[in-house]
């Protein structure tokens, strides 16, 4: 006999009409309707900062909304246009070692299906596997790897509420192709070309960065970058049926050799995304005009 205790655990944190009640409140504050949604990772808000005719919202403001407390993460959601395209910038997202749980780690993206946005575009700055990548270089995501997944930590455990999505979503096609091919032609046009790679994503709950034998175990499962976020966001993308494209800015290469004196700090994350701000500022800007 199922308990109420039992009852609770087995359902999602939000509700459909809490989903509703932010998106609705939105769309009465601004008259912008949005098709695009783009996911800001670490130092990389100044995405937003290139949107005209802009309405900023603080996430404390909009109801039900999570808020961010990581530095580098404005923590506020920004509608705009972007090269005359409607957009919605998240300035800062939500992290498992925030706190959060996975339902309020990946709360705007329900929000953002309600809004009628139908394309997602997610950035993060990651630490690069592949022995190939160098600092600086952004990264199309192709695939994932979702460790905390397997660790029974999915945002699409619990009720399913079928307004969102199908119980059971495909995660074979997870990065739409389409997109990536319009990403690699942007990059081309815009010279950004030279330092573009496409790889796997990798998805660690942090804060700790990796060990040198969990950065090993890595490469051997095929990854080429690792982070700690995207991979939830994209999975409730995908049930809600929304297009999703993934970039990587490479910010450190990850350590390898017990000999080396190298370490992974959050610092050197941030001084790498500014540097390479405005390529990816002029990517994803030109890139949205072709969605």
């Amino acid at each position: 006999m199922e308990t109420a205790a039992s009852s609770t655990s087995s359902r999602c944190r939000y509700s459909y009409e809490e989903y509703k009640e932010t998106a609705d409140w939105l769309l009465a504050q601004t008259e912008q309707r949005p098709k695009v949604a783009i996911i800001c990772g670490s130092g990389l808000g100044g995405l937003a900062d290139l949107l005209g005719d802009k309405q900023v919202f603080k996430y404390e403001e909009i109801p039900h909304f999570p808020t961010s407390t990581v530095p580098g993460h404005a923590g506020q959601l920004v509608f705009g246009t972007l090269q005359g395209r409607e957009c919605v910038c998240m300035q800062g997202r939500f992290h498992f070692y925030e706190g959060y749980d996975i339902h309020t780690v990946t709360y705007p993206v329900r929000v953002f299906s309600l809004l009628g946005v139908e394309t997602v575009i997610v950035t993060n700055a990651a630490g690069g596997l592949n022995g190939s990548y160098n600092v600086g270089d952004v990264m199309l995501i192709k695939d994932h790897i979702n460790m905390p997944g397997f660790a029974g930590q999915n945002p699409l455990s619990g009720h399913n509420d079928n307004r969102f999505g199908d119980r059971f979503p495909c995660m074979s096609d997870a990065y739409d192709r389409k997109l990536m091919a319009l990403a690699k032609q942007t990059a081309e046009e815009q010279g950004c070309g030279s330092f573009l790679q496409e790889g796997v994503y990798c998805m660690l709950a942090g804060p700790s960065y990796e060990t040198i034998a969990e950065c090993r175990l890595l490469q051997m499962l095929g990854a080429d970058a690792v982070g700690m976020s995207t991979v939830p966001e994209v999975v409730v993308a995908r049930h809600c049926g929304l297009r999703v494209l993934g970039l990587s800015l490479i910010t450190n290469k990850v350590v390898t050799d017990y000999d080396s004196p190298e370490k992974a700090n959050h610092e050197e994350v941030l001084e790498t995304t500014q540097r390479r701000t405005q390529d990816l500022q002029r990517l994803v800007s030109h890139l949205v005009t072709k969605i």
